[in-house]
């Protein structure tokens, strides 16, 4: 019942990296604010069903969901800011494979 666990330790790290002045662009401050998204809903969620802190029989099954939303986050963070580089890629690719005339 912890999954949010993962999704806000990850926040906790991104958020040191951007302050000790590793990463302070506005794609690192992103991917924070959409760690924090996930983590909250997750809190949110069990805070609602009533099991903020219960530890169920199934905490690795738990954390292991949490790391899923973690990398799903993590993914779509991803596709969100090399868009326009995974287009080109594509593009390019295609017109060396001829594909696209």
């Amino acid at each position: 019942m912890v999954c949010y666990a993962v999704p806000l330790v990850a926040t906790v790290i991104t958020y040191i990296v951007r302050k000790t002045g590793h990463h302070r662009d506005v794609h690192s401050f992103w991917l924070n604010l959409m760690f924090l998204g996930g983590a909250l809903f997750g809190g949110i969620d069990h805070l609602w069903n009533g099991e903020l802190f219960l530890l169920g029989p199934g905490l690795m099954m738990d954390m292991a969901l949490g790391f899923t939303i973690t990398g799903g986050t993590l993914a779509a963070w991803g596709l969100i800011v090399y868009k326009e580089q995974l287009t080109t890629s594509w593009m390019n690719l295609g017109n060396r494979l001829h594909i696209l005339k």
